[in-house]
């Protein structure tokens, strides 16, 4: 307990810092206590969190070390951090990804609940096109421009698959992830435009707060217990 209330003060000290530094105008120091913020949410899941899941675990793994790894921006060519760095973030959502799908039922999602695919299908191609052309300007057809798309699509099929997720099983457990996968989403979206559109203190601050808002969801529904679901397939 002591440790845990340990933790989470530390969590709240470098996210109060990270603001200040972010809009006192340094960027460095802002960037340095967000990303301790993610791997100290880590460490709290393994010391408070029982029983512990296989990749919900290498999720928060691989983010923490994405995260660390801006530590090593001054020791390493760049172009090696933007691939190490957003290779661990992909790894991580699929990690993720490979969480919330191993509890469904894929058959009875994909024969309930085929409109909902449908119109998924369609929302991630105009976010996905969204993304990359706000990104195209800077990137040309290279190896660059192929880790965005795929880290795009990654990101989008979580974001579904969270979905059908609480369709298909419409408890609190569900609900959080939905709710941990659209925040991820979004500041993902907001990063885009802070990185790319409008170099903006208060664009950062909204990406890291939904980063943060993210993981308390998926904090939260680590503590909850699958519940059995029961199938109920439509008549068509």
């Amino acid at each position: 307990m002591y440790k845990s209330k340990v933790l989470i003060g530390l969590i709240v000290l470098a996210y109060v810092l990270f603001i200040v530094f972010q809009f006192n105008g340094n960027e460095l120091m802002a960037s340095s206590f967000s990303s301790t913020i993610f791997p100290l949410i880590a460490l709290l899941y393994y010391i408070t969190i029982k029983p512990k899941t296989l990749f919900f675990g290498l999720f928060l793994v691989c983010y923490s070390l994405s995260e660390l790894a801006f530590f090593t921006i001054d020791f390493v060519p760049y172009l090696y951090y933007y691939f190490i760095g957003n290779t661990l973030s992909m790894l991580s959502y699929a990690f993720l990804l490979i969480e919330i799908c191993r509890s469904v039922c894929g058959i009875h999602v994909i024969k309930n609940f085929k409109i909902h695919i449908i119109v998924l299908m369609g929302l991630n191609t105009y976010i996905a096109y969204i993304l990359q052309e706000a990104v195209s300007p800077f990137l040309e057809m290279t190896n660059e421009y192929l880790l965005e798309i795929t880290y795009n699509i990654i990101m989008l099929l979580l974001l579904s698959v969270s979905l059908l997720n609480y369709f298909y099983k419409d408890n609190k457990k569900s609900l959080f992830l939905f709710f941990g996968a659209l925040c991820i989403v979004f500041s993902e979206v907001i990063n885009v435009a802070y990185l790319y559109v409008a170099h903006q203190n208060i664009l950062n601050f909204i990406s890291v707060s939904l980063f943060v808002l993210a993981f308390y969801f998926l904090y939260q529904q680590s503590k909850l217990v699958e519940e059995p679901v029961e199938e109920m397939i439509i008549e068509e």
